[in-house]
């Protein structure tokens, strides 16, 4: 097995340093294993992606460390229709009925004239 690059070491050093700072806030140590398996795949020829995703680790762990944060989470968007943007979670059923119009032409009405004419 060949040497690690120093890149790699500090990889490891931080994956470590992480762990040990999420044990006991919950989804912490969860959550960080998610992250370095979703990019465990990174090419080795990629350095400023690896680069970069170390220095967001390395400011993760600060935060982590802090005495304020007592988790870790994630905000993740739940399966939805495509297309609508900020929309996070379930979407909750609302009648057709109660939607009010869905353009300023669709709901607008002929203004009445009063009786005499004006």
């Amino acid at each position: 097995m060949s040497r690690h690059s120093r890149l790699q070491r500090q990889v490891l050093s931080l994956y470590r340093e992480l762990l040990r700072a999420g044990r006991g806030k919950p989804g912490a140590e969860a959550r960080v294993r998610a992250e370095f398996r979703q990019h465990a795949s990174l090419p080795r020829s990629d350095v400023l992606r690896i680069e970069y995703l170390y220095r967001r680790g390395r400011r993760q762990l600060q935060l982590l460390r802090s005495g304020h944060a007592t988790g870790m989470g994630a905000f993740v968007r739940l399966q939805g229709p495509p297309g609508e943007p900020g929309e996070v979670g379930a979407r909750e059923s609302v009648p057709k009925d109660a939607e009010g119009p869905r353009s300023p032409q669709e709901g607008a009405r002929e203004p009445e004239t009063p009786p005499g004419g004006r």
